[in-house]
């Protein structure tokens, strides 16, 4: 088949005019066009089909115009991207690895006829125990254990490639993206700041690439967002470990079409319409966030990026521009005067 264009200066150039098209709808240029759906609506039979609105859009009550209007440039970038000769259309079309990748971070519910690809630092391990409770598994959402993020869960991977392509083609297919830079400080805060595994697998090896006088033996508890940065640059996206790759790695939106994108941001509103559509039973609702937990916010990714240096944030952005252009995020403002603000 033809070669993949990533990279390829098509593809930067599609990003740039996509991001283009940001700034326009950012400052109301165009906030009076209508959506664009994603993909041509050819599905007949399942629930969920005829409750959705626009492929990939926001419910039409959602009172948002901020998140209608992220939605519609989702979609207009998405196509715009996905349409360009040589991209994938298909998982098959994907190299081996890449495939490989992709089925198996998507959870299948055949009980819903729902395709779920799970995106970690995006409250992937909440819908797991949805799909458990979908599943019979757990009694609650509300239990609480450990999740095992692999037992009793169905993934694409599992299934023989006739069963694969009967479900891309018939269920109702979604994702949840995030702020590529707010995923990141998440993965470093909870890896790095409190999994032991990390420290060591991975910290350490950070600290003794990145840090003067960092000694043979590191205990890589003690990582600085700067250093996770600068290990990122020097890594391949498609080699990365799942909490920091890529969303456009792991999910592959060109190559599985996908009916809806939430976003992290209306986690609980987007979460929720998705379990409506796929006739879920009412008492299975999105778990809501604990009262302890406090995540990535917008104040604390502003000043980490802040303190990190400019030409050091040049070099990371091209390996998540696929997720700032593709998922409608702005590119941060890291400006002195918005730094002193």
């Amino acid at each position: 088949g033809p070669p993949l264009l990533l990279p390829s200066m098509l593809m930067f150039a599609v990003i740039v005019a996509s991001s283009g098209l940001l700034l326009m709808i950012e400052r109301g240029i165009l906030a009076d066009l209508k959506p664009l759906p994603l993909h041509p609506r050819s599905h007949e039979g399942a629930a969920w089909r005829g409750a959705l609105p626009v492929p990939g859009g926001l419910p039409e009550d959602a009172g948002d115009s901020d998140l209608q209007v992220r939605q519609d440039v989702r979609n207009r970038t998405l196509r715009a991207v996905c349409g360009q000769p040589g991209m994938p259309r298909d998982p098959w079309d994907l190299p081996v690895g890449q495939r490989r990748t992709l089925l198996r971070h998507i959870l299948v519910s055949d009980r819903y006829h729902f395709l779920y690809c799970y995106v970690p630092k995006v409250a992937c391990s909440n819908w797991k125990r949805v799909l458990k409770v979908l599943a019979g598994v757990l009694d609650s959402v509300d239990v609480r254990l450990k999740m095992d993020h692999h037992s009793d869960l169905v993934f694409l991977a599992d299934l023989r490639p006739e069963e694969i392509r009967y479900r891309l083609q018939h269920y109702f297919k979604f994702l949840f993206v995030r702020d590529p830079l707010e995923r990141l400080l998440s993965a470093y805060r909870n890896k790095f700041g409190e999994i032991r595994e990390y420290q060591q697998r991975y910290g350490a090896e950070i600290v003794r690439r990145y840090r003067v006088g960092a000694g043979p033996s590191p205990a890589g508890d003690d990582v600085t967002f700067p250093e996770f940065l600068r290990y990122l640059v020097d890594e391949d996206p498609e080699r990365m470990n799942e909490h920091w790759m890529p969303v456009y790695h792991l999910c592959q939106p060109c190559a599985v079409h996908y009916d809806f994108v939430g976003s992290y941001e209306r986690l609980e509103a987007d979460a929720n319409q998705v379990l409506e559509w796929v006739r879920a039973p009412p008492h299975v609702r999105f778990p809501t966030r604990q009262a302890w937990y406090q995540p990535a916010s917008p104040e604390s990714l502003h000043y980490h990026l802040c303190s990190t240096p400019r030409a050091l944030l040049q070099d990371v952005l091209p390996k998540y521009i696929l997720d700032f252009s593709l998922f409608a995020y702005p590119l941060p403002n890291v400006t002195r005067e918005a730094c002193h603000q």
